[in-house]
């Protein structure tokens, strides 16, 4: 009998197992109407400051990219927030939710025996804690943060760094994540990735470097993973 193909999944947190909109309520009884178009900006200028700091090699934890992008994003609405509720918007963040499908699909995927990491730009102290407060710290073995290399994804090393804690080959190692600048960075480097295409409206990069599968949600990953594996382990 032909041994079982498995390999190691490297699941990106924010934005495809943890909602980053999980703020909504909070901001909504803080400026009403003004809420979605505000989180949007904060979670846009969030990841912009990452990928300059990146660039720049000027390191700081995910946290502070966070707070510079709540200030800006509050300076370029021209909503004023007091220090309450800045301080309660900040810590919303390390208590974000998880995506309905998010714990069915690590299921399908633990059941398939692949070993599976969390992979994030966060802490991994500020990862721990957002999953066990979201119920999913059960389903990993490890949690592999880019703050350990001291620089973000999609920069190579962030996923040359996922390999050599996961002890995976290149071709052993499959991203799942609804950040396309992730699937982009991570098929850059020589991994294949999965694409979460969560909001149909979302446009991925003409880049010429597409995903090898393209799901709405986690509920069918389990499939999705072995039909991308197949034929290659």
């Amino acid at each position: 009998m032909a041994a079982k193909k498995t390999c190691k999944l490297a699941f990106d947190v924010y934005g495809t197992l943890i909602d980053p909109s999980g703020a909504g309520d909070l901001l909504t009884e803080i400026m009403g109407d003004c809420a979605d178009a505000f989180n949007d900006l904060w979670r846009s200028k969030q990841l912009e400051y990452s990928f300059r700091r990146g660039l720049m090699d000027l390191y700081v934890d995910f946290s502070t990219c966070t707070e510079d992008a709540l200030d800006y994003t509050c300076e370029a609405t021209r909503q004023a927030l007091s220090a309450d509720q800045r301080a309660s918007l900040l810590a919303r963040y390390t208590t974000l939710p998880a995506y309905p499908d998010a714990e069915t699909g690590l299921k399908k995927t633990a059941a398939q025996g692949h070993r599976c990491f969390a992979f994030s730009n966060g802490s991994k102290k500020a990862v721990e804690e957002l999953l066990r407060k979201a119920g999913l710290s059960a389903y990993f073995e490890g949690i592999v943060s880019a703050e350990d290399v001291r620089t973000f994804k999609p920069d190579p090393e962030v996923y040359a760094h996922f390999c050599r804690k996961a002890g995976a080959e290149k071709s052993e190692a499959v991203l799942i994540s609804a950040n396309p600048f992730d699937v982009i960075g991570a098929k850059a480097y020589g991994m294949r990735a999965v694409w979460v295409r969560r909001n149909a409206e979302t446009v991925y990069d003409s880049w010429g470097a597409a995903p090898d599968a393209v799901v709405k949600d986690l509920d069918g990953i389990g499939e999705v993973i072995r039909e991308v594996i197949g034929g290659v382990l």
